[in-house]
């Protein structure tokens, strides 16, 4: 049975981690593991916690609710990747300490990058004041202090910091190594002689 796990993506908007995520996946999907979930920001706020608003509180509880999901998810052998700003360390304390096998991948981008990037504009909208209590602007995001991966997203390519990512997992002995081409193998074989 497939050991189940949580791969906690957390960062300022448009650092990546909804990207990540998706890339996570497909290469877990082409790894052949059974039973995947990913769990989104966006896509949770439409369904699960749309009572919600932006205070501590209602953030809190946004992520308390992601958390309850991704341990029962992980811990019936489910391979979860969680994509959520998640500014507050004690919330993600709390999900390390409720999941089974916690990743904390930390997705770093410059905030200067990302308001350049700012793809839904919302770093313009909110360092123009026109809203308030976006994390990284005018409310707080707390890094983490051990995060088990950090990927530069700002420096890598999607593909980099994926290929960080399941290679962790493979150390972890959560995923099976990549199964290598025929050619590749052949090539490898050839270096060590």
């Amino acid at each position: 049975m497939q050991e189940g796990f949580v791969v906690w993506f957390t960062g300022l908007s448009a650092s990546g981690k909804t990207t990540l995520a998706k890339s996570v996946e497909a290469e877990l999907l082409a790894r052949g593991l059974p039973y995947i979930q990913r769990l989104d920001g966006d896509v949770v706020r439409q369904d699960l916690t749309r009572d919600l608003g932006f205070s501590k509180e209602d953030r809190d509880e946004n992520i308390h609710r992601v958390t309850f999901v991704a341990e029962l998810l992980s811990k019936n052998g489910v391979a979860t990747t969680c994509s959520f700003i998640s500014p507050y360390r004690k919330a993600r304390a709390n999900a390390r300490a409720r999941c089974h096998n916690f990743i904390e991948v930390y997705t770093y981008c410059p905030l200067e990058t990302l308001i350049e990037r700012d793809p839904k504009g919302l770093y313009a909208k909110a360092l123009a004041g026109e809203i308030t209590g976006f994390t990284g602007i005018d409310d707080p995001y707390e890094e983490p202090e051990n995060p088990d991966i950090i990927v530069h997203t700002d420096k890598e390519t999607v593909a980099e910091s994926t290929e960080v990512i399941l290679r962790h997992l493979e150390q972890q002995g959560l995923i099976p190594p990549a199964r290598r081409s025929a050619k590749a193998a052949q090539a490898s074989r050839r270096e060590a002689v």
